[in-house]
């Protein structure tokens, strides 16, 4: 059981919303579960409560059959139609162990519950590589081994390539549709998500974004109103920074290609 005064996170309700998922996965997967872990922003100690989501991860021994995927849905649903307060603010996946150890893009279709709510097989592709080292360097453990047990060093040219092919694979088609930037949210997200992705392309390894941002903005001091604006938009702000944020988009993926 997760006690709300544990370490595991500084809020409460955080907290309680984390224990129903432990425990009800627990009992679901039963000798499937290995292991439960928090990264994103969360384990990089760059959590906000009013922007951040909770990222976590779910370890499990072999993949799963369709009567524990469907228990799963079933266990998001009732989460969905509950009172937590962080009801529609997280995201996890659930991988098994074989899978889990090194990226296999031909293994890389498994169960999600998205910040939506929705339910069901989600692709894990490049992005998944700076996932595992978040998880493996710096992920929260709620129960299970130390996930350093669970997968393998990603060296720096890993961490690289990873971050060009997610440059080119998702970012890069937003240059041309950009029905993703119309929110502010979304535009705050991904002027620092280029921030990160800068950083990772010149140090080899994943910063937060709160790290990552200033770094950029003493380094590309021409984008440095724009990442300000970012770090500072909170709900109720109106960012409208829809072109700016494409621009930087593409400076950061031609600057991938040159690292």
């Amino acid at each position: 059981m997760i006690d709300n005064d544990s370490q595991f996170t500084p809020y409460s309700d955080v907290n309680e919303l984390l224990e129903e998922i432990l425990l009800n996965v627990q009992n679901i997967l039963g000798d499937s579960f290995v292991g439960m872990y928090l990264h994103g922003s969360i384990a990089l100690f760059d959590f906000d409560p009013i922007r951040s989501d909770i990222d976590y991860l779910v370890v499990t021994t072999d993949a799963l059959s369709k009567e524990k995927i469907s228990k799963l849905e079933s266990l998001h649903t009732r989460i969905l139609l509950s009172d937590l307060q962080w009801k529609t603010n997280f995201e996890g996946s659930y991988i098994d162990k074989i899978a889990l150890r090194r990226y296999d893009p031909t293994n890389a279709i498994h169960p999600v519950i998205r910040s939506d709510g929705s339910f069901g097989l989600d692709g894990h592709w490049d992005e998944w590589v700076i996932q595992r080292y978040i998880i493996r360097e710096k992920g929260i453990t709620l129960a299970g081994p130390n996930p350093k047990m669970l997968i393998d060093p990603i060296s720096s040219n890993d961490l690289r390539n990873a971050q060009r092919n997610t440059l080119k694979d998702w970012w890069a088609p937003q240059l041309e549709d950009s029905h993703r930037l119309t929110t502010s949210v979304y535009q705050a997200y991904a002027i620092l998500t280029m921030c990160r992705a800068l950083f990772t392309m010149h140090y080899g390894i994943v910063g937060s974004k709160k790290d990552a941002a200033s770094w950029a903005q003493e380094i590309f001091q021409e984008w440095s109103g724009l990442i300000e604006e970012a770090k500072d938009w909170h709900d109720g702000v109106n960012l409208d920074r829809i072109k700016e944020s494409q621009k930087f988009i593409k400076f950061t993926i031609l600057k991938a290609q040159s690292c």
